[in-house]
């Protein structure tokens, strides 16, 4: 059946709330709100192969590991892998992370649950109740007063087997209700429905009631489920005995931004799994919600530092993988293959440095092109930023030889370079690894840049003498291999450098005209060597480059030139 050319006459449009002095636009993020994390108990109910009672566990403590203190476990009543695994939770928790399970509004089912948490230090009951005229009707037959009595009797009993139970008062109980499809729910009605849950309940500021309002499927844009909590908070009463906790699923594409606009609107809590995984699309992704109040200075109090330890134990749990360009986990997010990012990436990391340097580490503001926050900052290498292509540029090479060779290429040197890599990876048809394209440069460049490095030369530096003779001429004697024979050199110019290249032309017949060099130190200590790029002009008038490295300055500089020589022979020049 194909797509309707007028989509109206099956959907109809979400109605807007009227809400017309609404002021969660005007509002900014500045802390991080309560996190459930519900990856054990949403999250695993949606997996087609659930987690082993090991893989919860596993999973369990890394949430614990990383600063989680409100876990959603199970669903007890629904199995007893379940509940067993309820009981290892209560056994095992850290005192300041509390516990919460799931129930529907069904007494056998509620009893069962509550007996999963006897000893809890911490415990949440969580209850729901589909609230929207839809579920009312079509699913459960129920009229919005006989809905509204099942949730009060529900919290009376829970009340009854918790807080109200003397035999239970060593644990610190919470409760959480939650008008189910609220999104989808008459405003007023939820409202009505949550007061009377309330007014059951009694809460008190110090031990608030759990109001979770979820888009259990999201059926609007963001600024329609915020529009929703602002109305829910400001017409709900005691306020400051109610936290508001959302559970947005991601139907739409938009649960992070539901969530953030959510929080603007008066939101207190967030429940959401790690990555997004849940029902359908998945519920809000937790580390995306986190990571993004990092990158704007807010401290999402949960710990993401080696963000690929954590991804490797919800993709072994999950047995689902995290997609290549899921924000900030995902492999290929902290990527770039073409070249004119490479090479604003390039940029911004020398003048980051720089500035670093300048203000002796402290205070520095991260503000680089292409890259939210630092990526070591979650425990990725900056050797994975650039990847290398067809489609790279000159800046990405660049920063792969500086990062792994120490090599600071100028600029003519990058051009050259690039476009040896675009032809090599074109061959391969495939990027290549920084591995390669340090092979790649080295032997382009012929650069025996350490030891076991043995590049095939043409051309070879086995020594060299200099003198200066009258009026500041300075003459050379090089020994030089050609193709495995000794050869002597001998050439006189204003410099070490024309001295050698007089010498090349006289004996070689080669004429080489510098026109650009470069040179810099490579490393720091005693043991610290030269590196000199050297481009010349050859009689045909073609340049070529040529790098060289040695302890001493002038022998790095006949290095680039003897590089420049096997070049010319290498490309028949």
């Amino acid at each position: 059946m194909p797509m309707l050319k007028d989509p109206s006459v099956k959907y109809e449009a979400f109605a807007p709330v009227n809400l017309p002095n609404r002021q969660w636009p005007s509002k900014t993020l500045k802390k991080s709100p309560r996190w459930l994390s519900t990856d054990l108990r949403d999250g695993n109910q949606s997996l087609p192969d659930p987690m082993s009672y090991d893989e919860k566990k596993a999973y369990f403590h890394k949430l614990v590991e990383i600063g989680y203190k409100e876990i959603e476990v199970s669903f007890p009543s629904a199995s007893q892998v379940d509940y067993d695994f309820t009981r290892y939770a209560v056994e095992n928790a850290p005192d300041d992370v509390r516990i919460q399970v799931l129930s529907p509004c069904r007494e056998e089912l509620i009893k069962r649950t509550v007996e999963s948490l006897v000893g809890a230090k911490k415990a949440t009951v969580h209850i729901y109740l589909a609230t929207s005229d839809c579920f009312r009707n079509v699913v459960f037959g129920l009229t919005k007063e006989q809905s509204k009595a099942l949730a009060v009797k529900c919290t009376a009993l829970v009340r009854s087997l918790t807080k109200d139970d003397e035999s239970r008062r060593e644990t610190d109980w919470s409760f959480e209700f939650s008008p189910e499809t609220f999104s989808d729910t008459d405003l007023d009605y939820a409202v009505e429905v949550c007061e009377a849950v309330k007014a059951a309940w009694e809460p008190s500021v110090e031990n608030p009631i759990i109001f979770n309002l979820p888009a259990t499927v999201e059926m609007a844009t963001p600024n329609v489920y915020a529009d929703q909590i602002e109305y829910f908070a400001t017409h709900i009463s005691e306020r400051e005995k109610i936290c508001i906790s959302l559970h947005p699923h991601n139907d739409r594409g938009c649960a992070v931004a539901a969530a953030e606009l959510g929080q603007l609107a008066g939101a207190d809590r967030i429940e959401g799994c790690l990555f997004g995984n849940g029902e359908r699309t998945g519920n809000v992704d937790l580390v995306t919600l986190g990571l993004n109040l990092y990158s704007q200075g807010v401290s999402p109090n949960i710990d993401f530092s080696n963000l690929n330890e954590i991804i490797d134990i919800v993709e072994r749990c999950n047995k689902i993988p995290v997609p290549a360009r899921a924000p900030y986990g995902g492999s290929l997010v902290v990527c770039a293959f073409s070249g004119s990012h490479q090479d604003a990436i390039k940029k911004g990391f020398s003048l980051y440095e720089k500035q670093l340097r300048s203000s002796n580490n402290k205070n520095v503001k991260w503000k680089l092109p292409y890259l939210p926050i630092d990526p070591a900052d979650i425990g990725r290498t900056y050797e994975a930023i650039i990847r290398i292509n067809s489609q790279s540029g000159k800046g990405g090479s660049a920063w792969v030889i500086l990062r792994n060779l120490e090599l600071d290429l100028p600029k003519g040197l990058q051009v050259a370079f690039s476009k040896l890599v675009q032809k090599e990876a074109e061959v391969k048809g495939q990027e290549l690894t920084n591995d390669e394209l340090c092979v790649l440069f080295k032997t382009s460049y012929f650069i025996d840049y350490e030891e076991g490095d043995s590049c095939d030369h043409y051309y070879k530096l086995n020594d060299y003498s200099i003198t200066n003779s009258k009026g500041g001429v300075r003459s050379i004697i090089a020994d030089v291999e050609v193709n495995g024979e000794e050869k002597k050199l001998t050439g006189q110019g204003n410099g070490p450098i024309s001295a050698f290249t007089n010498a090349i032309l006289t004996d070689l017949g080669v004429s080489l005209v510098v026109k650009h060099y470069h040179e810099h130190t490579l490393g720091t200590d005693s043991k610290s060597r030269a590196v000199t790029y050297i481009e010349a002009e050859l009689e045909n008038g073609l340049t070529k480059w040529g790098v060289g490295i040695h302890e001493d300055v002038s022998q790095a500089s006949f290095l680039s030139l003897t590089s420049i020589l096997n070049a010319i022979q290498r490309d028949g020049n």
